[in-house]
């Protein structure tokens, strides 16, 4: 296990013996908890492309609520969360709070931590990319 601050991860695939990690293993405080009751703990995140950090801007649902950027965010980052084949913003919506607050943790670390601010391009509103996951 690798810590990073308060979160704890293993590596996942990427990066080898002085190789780049781009991959991490995660356990969820709580777990998802799906549509049949089946709990999902367990879980990958991968580091986070520009990309990644643009395309929630233009999601619909980030111009109307910007704290939603977070949830899109993390489900383009999350290759694996138990037995979902794919993870959704939908999944992200219902994680516990801890869970959602343990991601968050998980991906500023990863990610190297602080943010930067960014005005949408279409809305003009503020958005911090890269640090919060939708703070403003």
């Amino acid at each position: 296990m690798v810590s990073v601050s308060s979160v704890s991860v293993s590596p996942g695939r990427g990066g080898g013996e002085g190789g780049l990690r781009t991959e991490f293993e995660f356990e969820l405080p709580h777990g998802l908890v799906d549509g049949e009751g089946v709990v999902h703990r367990r879980g990958r995140m991968r580091l986070a492309t520009a990309r990644d950090e643009l395309a929630p801007l233009v999601d619909q649902r980030v111009r109307e609520n910007p704290a939603y950027l977070g949830v899109v965010l993390l489900s383009l980052v999350i290759t694996r969360l138990g037995d979902l084949a794919q993870v959704r913003p939908h999944d992200m919506e219902g994680l516990f709070a801890a869970d959602l607050a343990y991601l968050q943790e998980m991906y500023q670390r990863i990610n190297g931590g602080g943010g930067r601010s960014v005005v949408c391009p279409n809305c003009a509103t503020p958005v911090v990319v890269g640090g919060g996951l939708g703070e403003s």
